[in-house]
């Protein structure tokens, strides 16, 4: 099997990178527990379902290999390799993992991605993939146990929710107006 990277994969990795930085300055909102509400977890969401899972991967990659490079991207304007070491380190290898989870099961049929395949993979990747890899950082960070940490984010499931509507919303509408910037 050749893997072959065309200069329209690294446009498209580029540009959803750029959505990610984009989605971080409207800023936080900071709760107790030192994870914040942010919008960037909606672009890992599109980047997945947008773009498949090795490009929407590449592009939170992209976008996370800039934080740690210094670049203040992330909601509130931090950055540096300071953040893959704290409390909320593991959300942010989840939003890797998480986009290439969402773009596998959105793409799995090579179609219009349907309204319950869009859902699943934005529940499965944007929300349980990031919530099982961050947890256990978190509560290793503060001394917590695994369900204690657990309960901490079950405020971020509202918020969470309301990105995966959004985020099949504007999938659904994009594949209406424009096919072809969806993974092929």
């Amino acid at each position: 099997m050749k893997f072959k990277v065309t200069l329209r994969d690294i446009a498209r990795i580029a540009i959803f990178a750029a959505v990610l930085a984009l989605l971080g300055l409207p800023g936080a909102i900071n709760l107790p527990g030192g994870v914040p509400i942010t919008a960037q977890t909606l672009g890992v969401m599109l980047a997945g379902a947008i773009l498949g899972s090795w490009r929407g991967a590449a592009s939170v990659l992209l976008f996370e290999v800039l934080v740690a490079l210094g670049f203040p991207l992330l909601s509130g304007g931090h950055g540096g390799l300071a953040v893959f070491a704290g409390p909320t380190a593991g959300y942010l290898y989840g939003w890797i993992v998480g986009a290439w989870v969402i773009g596998a099961i959105v793409n799995a049929a090579k179609a219009k991605p349907g309204v319950l395949r869009l859902v699943l993979g934005l529940v499965l990747g944007g929300i349980v993939v990031v919530y099982a890899l961050g947890i256990p950082v978190l509560a290793a960070s503060y001394g917590m146990s695994l369900g204690a940490a657990a309960a901490s984010n079950l405020i971020f499931l509202i918020g969470d929710s309301i990105k995966v509507a959004v985020s099949a919303i504007l999938v659904l509408a994009l594949y209406r107006a424009y096919p072809k910037a969806f993974a092929n």
